[in-house]
């Protein structure tokens, strides 16, 4: 039997996955906000059957199965904790929480209600990055030791925009710099060093921010992050026998060239490639179909992100943020 999906949040990344959701084919019940005029809009535009004037209402609602939670970043662990002990699974739009301590709580409910709980980090399901997890496996590019990679957009300056408020867990590296993070994550795992430097904007938010990463066996990620500047947004893989190159913009659908250690292009995969899903969507649809799987085969865990790697990367965003001097309100409660 099919998921019924419930959105928490009516926001403009729950309207970038509720498009893909019913472009695709999966059944959206339900919607929940804060205000229910909102909720009402947000089911008029999408013909949600249901529109709930608050998120208890939304778990509560015995027609939805998993909650996409789409909230700004600090209200991601009330919302999962609302819905896990509501009884829901919960695909949980990253970054995973603003704090490590946070997802071991989610993580950790999720285990003793039985339910799955995955990281929103949908670059990871897309078809190009599953084809170089393959290549990366078969060892055709020898011992992989360095990834390099951006994520830098042009976003707004206001000072009253979410991203400019360290209430909300603004700055570049929570919205834009988990990307990079999360790929040196999914190659390397776990940091063994953490070195990061940031300028800021009169907000008190990081602007944009420059990592290296360590990892054993002398392998590094080198990841830069901004939201004031529009960079090229490329990646490359590099191993001992070759290398990957990812074209712009890496974090979507996009292609990739694959290069052998003389610098000959061995394997070009075009963006769009093994892609069979309705025309026009985003990618979002991948990570929804994820959810969907491991629920219908009573898996707790996914094998492309599993909840311990998110409190993983959560702990090495916390020690970007120690090492850059960005503080946020919530950070007195851990």
């Amino acid at each position: 039997m099919a998921l019924r999906w419930g959105i928490l949040g009516p926001g403009g990344i729950a309207r970038a996955q509720t498009r893909d959701l019913l472009a695709n084919g999966f059944t959206v019940t339900a919607v929940g906000s804060r205000r229910q005029e909102s909720a009402r809009a947000f089911a008029e535009e999408f013909g949600i059957p249901t529109a709930h004037g608050s998120y208890e209402a939304l778990v509560a609602d015995p027609d939805v199965d998993v909650i996409y939670v789409a909230t700004p970043h600090p209200f991601h662990v009330s919302g999962a904790l609302l819905a896990l002990d509501a009884g829901k699974h919960v695909l949980l739009e990253k970054p995973f929480t603003v704090t490590a301590a946070d997802a071991r709580a989610v993580v950790d409910r999720a285990r003793e209600r039985g339910l799955v709980v995955l990281e929103a980090m949908w670059t990871r399901f897309l078809p190009h990055m599953v084809r170089i997890r393959e290549i990366i496996a078969s060892g055709e590019l020898g011992e992989v030791v360095t990834l390099l990679a951006d994520h830098t957009q042009l976003l707004p300056s206001d000072p009253s925009h979410r991203l400019q408020d360290p209430a909300l867990g603004g700055g570049a590296l929570l919205d834009l710099g988990i990307y990079p993070v999360s790929f040196a994550h999914d190659l390397f795992g776990a940091p063994s060093g953490i070195h990061a430097s940031a300028t800021f904007t009169a907000t008190g938010v990081d602007r944009q921010t420059a990592i290296i990463l360590e990892f054993g066996g002398d392998r590094r990620a080198v990841l830069q992050t901004a939201l004031d500047t529009l960079g090229p947004n490329r990646a490359s893989v590099i191993g001992t026998l070759g290398r990957i190159e990812i074209e712009s913009v890496w974090y979507t659908p996009s292609a990739f060239t694959r290069y052998d250690s003389t610098g000959a292009i061995v394997e070009r995969h075009e963006a769009g490639q093994g892609d069979t899903s309705a025309e026009g969507s985003r990618g979002m649809q991948w990570q929804a179909w994820e959810m969907e799987r491991l629920v219908s085969e009573g898996r707790s865990e996914s094998e492309i992100i599993s909840p311990e790697e998110s409190v993983n990367i959560m702990q090495t965003l916390d020690a970007i943020r120690e090492r850059i001097g960005l503080v946020y309100p919530m950070d007195a409660r851990d």
